[in-house]
């Protein structure tokens, strides 16, 4: 597969960002003429000129090393596996933050949505799906929406299905990321149920997670939790994502399933 020349990548986050190379070198305050130079590959910019104009352009930790590289300079961010020694530190971190969100479900995520790492009241929701969904890797969106996943058990389906989407969109309109378009396209094409326009907004002000269980019907909020400021590729995708009761009968319900 071909890569993008420096150029090329620069106009693709300019046209995402919706910048005009006047508005892009206005803000980086460099002539119109020399980001046109760069864009069409007649001037190589300095290291520190890219990094300015892909703070401009809010181009993600991962798109800034491709960037660097296509230019001819060395990546900035390093990649280290979750599991590895250097960032044991960081990986107590976010168990430990799972940990203590218990008896509430909470999962860690990469870019793709597949499961880094769970607290033990996710297992509430892991027995409503089929076992196949968790064979590795395991992504929480297709766990959430396939047919033999949470889907039949959501009340409002409809309304959390949009709502998972519209999500996506942003994803792939922040990152441009292939595996996000893919990912959105198959979840896309899974059944959508008559109800599409269901409303069940928490207190009028959250998109709530309504789940059947055998147990009872519970309605979950959730919150993303993020590294504020990651050096690491890795950890610059890794989110947390908890669910809280949307009301006091979740919440006893989740306490009641803890204690079995």
């Amino acid at each position: 597969m071909q890569v993008a020349t420096l150029g090329e990548q620069l106009r693709e986050w300019r046209t995402r960002r919706r910048m005009s190379q006047m508005d892009l070198a206005l803000d980086t305050e460099i002539s119109t003429r020399h980001l046109s130079f760069i864009e069409t590959g007649r001037s190589k910019p300095s290291a520190q000129m890219l990094q300015r104009i892909a703070d401009c352009l809010e181009v993600p930790h991962r798109a800034r090393n491709a960037l660097l590289l296509a230019a001819g300079y060395a990546p900035d961010y390093q990649e280290r596996p979750l599991d590895s020694d250097e960032m044991a530190g960081m990986r107590a971190i976010v168990e430990h933050v799972l940990k203590g969100h218990e008896p509430y479900p909470a999962l860690a995520v990469d870019r793709h949505w597949n499961m880094i790492a769970a607290n033990g009241a996710v297992e509430i929701l892991a027995q409503l799906a089929a076992p196949h969904l968790f064979e590795p890797p395991v992504n929480v969106l297709r766990i959430a929406l396939h047919p033999e996943g949470l889907a039949p058990h959501i009340a409002n389906r409809g309304e959390w299905r949009a709502h998972l989407l519209e999500r996506l969109d942003h994803q792939i309109d922040a990152s441009g990321d292939a595996g996000l378009i893919e990912l959105r396209a198959e979840l896309a094409g899974y059944p959508a149920e008559s109800e599409e326009h269901h409303r069940g907004a928490a207190n009028g002000i959250a998109v709530p997670l309504i789940l059947d269980t055998p147990m009872g019907q519970i309605r979950f909020v959730s919150t993303v939790t993020i590294f504020g400021t990651p050096v690491d590729i890795t950890l610059s995708e890794l989110a947390i994502e908890a669910f809280f009761p949307a009301d006091a009968e979740s919440a006893a319900l989740l306490q009641k399933l803890a204690d079995r």
